[in-house]
């Protein structure tokens, strides 16, 4: 079905299976001291048995003292290091896959804590705008000694076994930070001209060639284009026509293959895209460097779909496709691919719970997570192998059929228990149902997608149009009662005229109950449902204000979510007043107070939308605690959160019934 993504291409000498590219990322598995971890073998061999044809870890410190980007992360600074890349590349190779490691020096982009409390090394003391970490400009000495441990590192990879280096000169980083004129403003031989900018990447290259031997496979990642038109600089960095010379340049140079990406920290959602990017919104990048070049290049473009992963091979616009998140979300993707499985693949939704989650780590200490697959970076503990078989054909009730209870509902059938479930609604989803409803946010309902025909699949019985009475669930006998009820809109009576005609949620909104067109419209509340609200009903031909009571719109939204969106809201004209109280509402007359300055303000609407959070549904819940001696809360029913504890939830509690 899929002749070109399911056949071999060579990489120098290097032959992989299939054009399938697990890209790096981050995961905060590696041991303290940069040893690969039992979890780390796990969560690449699973990829690898999965489908993925090259694997390529996580970015690898070849200085872990004073260059690492978080406190658990592989390194190869020192032979200790061999043994278990050898472990790993073994694992990798059970399955027919190879393996590439990336290596890489943050640069200024590493945060100054974790490394000593030093100043970041980088090219020119320019510090990054997004981290905002102490930097210097690295000497003579510094700049030779650093060659040296990329060169070092590979020639340990080599004798690890794994079948390939990848030089990571993408996304900001070090290397990056010497090709590109915005950060590297040098006036010595390794800054200004193109070739002096060069200059680093090809020391490290030759170096790699000179220790490893010719026959040894070298991949450079690096941002063919750095996109400081997204944050209204394109006169700055590197733009695409630059890519296209630094291509044709590492092509001279002997690398046998580019993975070509984009962006650097200021401009990070052109490099890990919010929901708001759509498939395919940057395949012209790898494309122009492919014309330019014959060596191999992967190219990276929010591929979730094999359709559009061979469609963009057969066209020749790429040699591999890449993505990262796609097989954290699915290690399974390949496979399911190549058995015509479309349905079962479980596609990244672009949440980027997995970034958040990445930036948390050295916090909380916690791996990143997937939002939508719970056993991603746990695969010593979860996962098919891990799961009892003990179900005995028993009965478990799952009241609705959300992202919990659908989870719930299939880690209970895959452990042959015989769970059924309810839903009041006429179709599936949940919450899913309205979060995939607003502008751009229909990557979303994928998720209701993969979890409706996983449930299919395994044979689960789903009662549509049920809200179950006590006595329904007394005649089912079950083992056990899973309640996933979700969350009501909150709607504090204790405001004044919250109850007026007027006055809607945004539930009324997203699922099209209400439909405002060319209307003055107020949204109170910019969290992530209001300010979603707020963007379709701007997308309406609506004229949008919306009121946050905090100092900063869109209070808990993960920064990346929120630039994208309020990139977007901008278009529509919507009207930002933050430190804005709600005090009263008298028919469509809003009374709000500043919060700084306790002044009273009016305003005039056609509609108002309260979006001021969720509680929990506790319909029937006290009556089933009573009758039942299993009653499990799942999702908003037990927490009002976001989709990865909702899925959360339901795996655990499936798993540990």
């Amino acid at each position: 079905m899929y002749r070109k993504l399911f056949s071999p291409k060579k990489i120098g000498t290097m032959t992989v299976r299939n054009r399938i590219v697990m890209t790096a990322m981050g995961n905060y598995l590696a041991e303290a001291d940069g040893c690969v971890s039992d979890a780390d073998i796990a969560f690449y061999g699973a990829r690898a048995k999965g489908g993925v044809g090259l694997v390529i870890t996580e970015c690898a410190c070849i200085n872990l003292e004073i260059g690492k980007g978080n406190c658990h992360q592989m390194a190869v600074d020192n032979d200790e290091h061999i043994e278990g890349l050898k472990k790993l590349a073994d694992e990798i190779h059970k399955y027919g896959s190879a393996i590439a490691v990336q290596i890489y020096h943050p640069g200024r982009q590493g945060i100054a804590a974790i490394n000593g409390n030093t100043t970041m090394q980088a090219p020119s003391a320019t510090e990054c705008q997004a981290v905002h970490q102490p930097t210097h400009e690295m000497t003579k000495e510094e700049i030779n000694d650093t060659i040296d441990r990329f060169i070092q590192g590979a020639k340990r990879l080599q004798k690890a076994g794994i079948d390939a280096v990848e030089v990571h000169g993408a996304h900001g980083y070090l290397i990056g930070e010497f090709l590109s004129p915005y950060t590297n403003k040098r006036t010595d031989e390794y800054g200004g001209s193109f070739e002096n900018r060069m200059r680093f990447l090809d020391e490290i290259i030759a170096g790699i060639r000179r220790e490893c031997g010719k026959n040894y496979p070298i991949i450079v990642r690096y941002s063919a284009d750095e996109f400081m038109s997204y944050v209204g600089h394109p006169e700055l960095g590197l733009n695409l026509e630059d890519g296209i010379k630094i291509a044709k340049h590492l092509e001279a140079q002997g690398v046998d293959a580019l993975d070509v990406s984009c962006g650097i920290y200021e401009t990070m959602n052109t490099a890990w895209e919010p929901v708001g990017f759509d498939q395919g919104w940057k395949i012209h990048i790898p494309t122009r460097v492919k014309e330019a070049v014959s060596i191999p290049v992967i190219g990276v473009s929010v591929i979730r779909e094999p359709e559009y992963a061979e469609q963009i091979l057969q066209e020749g616009k790429v040699d591999f496709v890449g993505s990262a998140r796609q097989f954290f979300a699915d290690p399974e993707w390949g496979n399911k691919a190549q058995q015509g499985k479309e349905k079962s693949i479980r596609k990244c939704i672009s949440c980027l719970h997995c970034m958040e989650s990445l930036m948390m780590t050295d916090i909380n200490q916690m791996p990143m997570a997937c939002a939508i697959n719970y056993e991603g970076g746990k695969e010593t503990h979860f996962g098919d192998a891990h799961l009892k078989q003990d179900g005995k054909n028993r009965v478990v009730a799952v009241v609705g059929a959300g992202p919990a209870g659908m989870e719930a509902a299939r880690i209970l059938a895959k452990r042959k228990f015989n769970p059924i479930v309810f839903e009041k609604n006429h179709e599936v989803g949940g919450q899913i149902l309205y979060a995939s409803k607003p502008p751009k946010k229909g990557k979303t309902a994928w998720l209701t997608d993969y979890q409706k025909a996983q449930l299919e699949d395994l044979g689960v019985e789903i009662r549509l149009n049920h809200a179950p009475t006590l006595e329904e669930l007394k005649e089912l006998n079950p083992y056990a009662v899973f309640v996933a009820q979700g969350s009501i809109p909150i709607m504090p009576k204790s405001l004044p005229g919250i109850e007026g005609e007027k006055i809607f949620t945004p539930i009324d909104i997203l699922s099209g109950k209400v439909t405002l067109r060319d209307k003055k419209v107020a949204v109170i509340g910019s969290g992530m449902t209001g300010i979603e609200t707020a963007e379709l009903l701007g997308a309406q031909g609506n004229e949008v204000t919306v009121f946050e009571m905090e100092d900063k719109i869109g209070p808990g939204v993960f920064f990346q979510s929120l630039i994208d969106i309020m990139g977007r809201i901008t278009e529509y004209g919507v009207k930002l007043f933050p430190k804005h109280r709600l005090i009263k509402i008298e028919g469509t007359t809003v009374t709000m107070e500043t919060t700084d300055t306790k002044e009273a303000k009016i305003f005039n609407f056609d509609a108002i939308i309260v979006s001021l959070g969720t509680a929990s549904n506790t319909e029937l819940l006290e009556e089933m605690q009573t009758v039942f001696d299993k009653v499990v809360l799942l999702g908003d029913a037990a927490k009002v959160g976001r989709i990865e504890g909702a899925i959360g939830s339901g795996y655990k509690a499936a798993f540990e019934l």
